[in-house]
């Protein structure tokens, strides 16, 4: 069997339908998935998960209503300001990647206040897509190098201008809700990512899926593209 992966990352999809399915406003679906992100963020942390990349907010969703924009934008500093204790506690270092100087400025301010409360963690790295696009990403790799005066490009040259240059290659890559795509998420990282899909709604997903998810990715056989 393969080990615990080093590093999984998450597409958070199907707060809006948890709460329509419910009667209920599409924020409250978002706040309920907050809550299911911080129970995620603990078992992955207890599981020996050493980097969690989670979906949080992509290019795309800057199109939704502004009044929905400005009510995910209070949930994330709320729980940022709620939840550094804990990771401070749990020894998590909590890091970003996407276009956060996109970011309202407050958002901002609190990002970087977690970020330097928590990094003499040496735990679980939970790393936060914000204002992220994987295509976007590569675009503005490609374009530092060109600002460099490189003359060519290679796979080790863009890798080492992506956001995640720091962080190794998702091993498991899990898409909630039953979406069966991966919506401009880690293109370049996800190469030989493994892929596990499930109907569950994120705001139902529990750490017990969790562990099935992982349980399913340390069966598989990982070949890379070559042969057993």
């Amino acid at each position: 069997m393969n080990p615990i992966p080093a590093h999984v990352a998450i597409i958070m999809d199907g707060n809006g339908r948890w709460a329509v399915q419910r009667g209920l406003p599409r924020i409250d679906g978002h706040g309920a998935g907050v809550e299911t992100c911080d129970r995620i963020v603990t078992e992955s942390s207890a599981m020996g998960i050493r980097y969690l990349t989670l979906y949080a907010f992509s290019d795309e969703n800057w199109s939704r209503p502004v009044e929905e924009i400005s009510a995910l934008m209070d949930l994330l500093g709320q729980y940022l300001v709620r939840k550094t204790p804990k990771m401070i506690a749990n020894r998590i270092r909590f890091e970003t990647i996407g276009e956060i100087d996109r970011l309202p400025p407050s958002v901002q301010s609190t990002l970087q206040a977690t970020k330097d409360a928590t990094a003499a963690g040496t735990g679980m790295t939970l790393i936060m897509a914000l204002s992220y696009g994987a295509r976007s990403e590569i675009c503005r790799a490609v374009s530092r190098l060109l600002a460099e005066g490189a003359r060519e490009a290679t796979q080790e040259t863009i890798g080492a201008r992506l956001d995640t240059a720091a962080y190794p290659d998702p091993d498991l890559l899990i898409r909630t809700s039953g979406e069966y795509r991966i919506s401009n998420f880690l293109l370049w990282q996800a190469a030989y990512t493994e892929l596990y899909f499930t109907e569950t709604l994120w705001p139902d997903f529990s750490p017990s899926e969790l562990r099935a998810a992982v349980e399913v990715y340390r069966k598989r056989e990982r070949r890379f593209g070559g042969v057993r």
